[in-house]
């Protein structure tokens, strides 16, 4: 969705919905490009960008981090937003803190030979799986608790 790096007026720019859609035949000169508020999700048609939004190509698109991270040999998470509770970065980070806490001299020295062993101390693949099966198809009254008998799963 890039014009190429030869192209006389836009070299390596973004092209806009209305050239994709043309080009695909599926523009609709009548419809806005894009709606004013929420798009209407009950129909195919309420705008242009929707319309480009409903094709399998454009859904199956990763965005260009996910790329990047991936193509760095990476593992590309996106967790929900407002769930802090349920963010395993934090949990995990917060226990190599506290392990590095209760193995500190107050030097540089230790603390960069502590940082290694603090991060395989604790096994954050078993809360990415958890997270995976459990709380990302569980649906709770609220964003920001997690029932006491799940959080009593990981201690």
């Amino acid at each position: 969705m890039v014009f190429p790096l030869d192209h006389p007026q836009f070299p390596n720019e973004p092209k806009e919905v209305k050239t994709i859609l043309v080009k695909q035949g599926l523009h609709q000169p009548q419809l806005h490009g894009k709606c004013a508020s929420k798009c209407n999700t009950n129909t195919t048609s309420c705008c242009n960008k929707w319309i480009l939004e409903l094709q399998p190509d454009f859904q199956q698109q990763k965005s260009h981090i996910q790329e990047s991270i991936k193509k760095a040999g990476h593992l590309c998470i996106f967790l929900p937003k407002f769930h802090c509770k349920l963010n395993f970065i934090k949990y995990f980070w917060g226990k190599v803190k506290k392990y590095l806490q209760d193995n500190c001299d107050s030097t540089f020295e230790t603390l960069k030979k502590n940082m290694p062993l603090g991060m395989q101390s604790h096994h954050i693949h078993c809360w990415m799986e958890a997270y995976r099966t459990e709380f990302s198809s569980t649906k709770y009254k609220s964003h920001r608790h997690v029932p006491e008998m799940v959080a009593c799963t990981f201690n």
